[in-house]
């Protein structure tokens, strides 16, 4: 799940994203509550005059906390919404290990690599030049927002399952990242499996 609140620049609504589909919308309307659907599922809410109902701090991107949830629970079901909330909390940014590297069997550039994340081995399949094995890397996990909005999510290249991104500064948005293309490559004394923004703590 992943909330967007921009209110200088669209107004006092809380856009909540469940499945990020684009195609294929209904839309039903409940007082202050939009209902996205696409083919009977949910994958989505907007809520209008959002700041009576929710708690919120800061624009774009709003980082879920159990707070939300519970308001926003509340909230639907207060509008007789049959629907459960669910949302995983956890950090969405991690120093992952890349424990193996195996070359695509059908694209010359792009990689298969196994990365550690610390309670988990994600499969993700990588373009960068500079992946290799035995390093320590910045792993966006299902669920992430980049800095250009883009959400994460479960993906198959040319054939082959990924779960997550392996990050270069420059989709990371970090000042001083360079031109070149390639993942950023973390020192050592990072830790596997904890979050690489401070904020995620």
């Amino acid at each position: 799940m992943n909330l967007f609140y921009n209110k200088n620049g669209v107004g006092d609504v809380l856009m909540v994203t469940i499945d990020p589909v684009t195609e294929g919308l209904v839309y039903e309307y409940e007082n202050d509550i939009t209902i996205i659907k696409s083919e009977s599922n949910v994958v989505g809410f907007n809520i209008f005059n959002a700041s009576k109902y929710v708690q919120l701090e800061g624009n774009g991107n709003i980082k879920v906390q159990e707070k939300h949830i519970n308001s926003i629970q509340d909230l639907l079901e207060k509008n007789h919404i049959d629907y459960k909330l669910e949302a995983d909390l956890s950090s969405k940014f991690v120093v992952g290990y890349v424990t193996e590297k195996s070359k695509h069997p059908d694209a010359d550039k792009l990689s298969i690599c196994q990365v550690d994340v610390g309670d988990q081995t994600l499969q993700i399949v990588c373009g960068a030049p500079n992946i290799d094995q035995d390093q320590k890397v910045v792993v966006a996990k299902v669920g992430a927002v980049m800095p250009s909005g883009m959400i994460i999510k479960d993906a198959e290249l040319r054939g082959v399952p990924s779960t997550g991104m392996i990050c270069s500064m420059k989709e990371l948005d970090l000042e001083g990242a360079p031109n070149e293309k390639g993942i950023m490559v973390l020192e050592d004394s990072y830790t596997v499996g904890t979050p690489f923004f401070e904020d995620e703590r």
